[in-house]
């Protein structure tokens, strides 16, 4: 399946917990493939495991995966991390390495990133993203 658009972990968690205009939008571009960065998964299983209810989660999870591809950090995406990271670092406007993973992971797929945590993403250059 070809995949168009990178969920972050915020619009994730916003869909999760009903976020009506999370859920419209995803469930518009489904059909034009989904998916998530496989640090998102670990940033979800870590607000799982936290939860007063992991098992009511982790099922709610699995359900919003089933037909979402999960998408592994490769050695091009390290390498573009490393990049980002070197230009955000010298111009002194650092941002957390989960997040920059993600961002590296949608250039290295060329994949719209959709995420409302604009503050960070949009230091990455080239990173195309959408938020609400």
């Amino acid at each position: 399946m070809t995949i168009r658009y990178l969920v972050d972990t915020d619009w994730v968690i916003s869909y999760l917990n009903g976020q009506a205009r999370v859920i419209s939008r995803l469930d518009e571009l489904k059909e034009e493939g989904l998916g998530v960065s496989v640090v998102s998964l670990a940033e979800l299983y870590e607000g799982i495991y936290y939860s007063t209810d992991p098992e009511g989660n982790e099922r709610d999870l699995a359900d919003f995966l089933r037909g979402v591809t999960v998408i592994a950090v490769d050695a091009e995406t390290c390498k573009l991390f490393g990049k980002a990271r070197g230009a955000l670092r010298a111009s002194g406007n650092l941002v957390g390495d989960f997040d920059l993973l993600i961002g590296a992971t949608a250039l290295r797929h060329d994949l719209t990133l959709m995420s409302n945590n604009r503050r960070h993403f949009e230091r990455v250059e080239g990173l195309r993203l959408e938020s609400l």
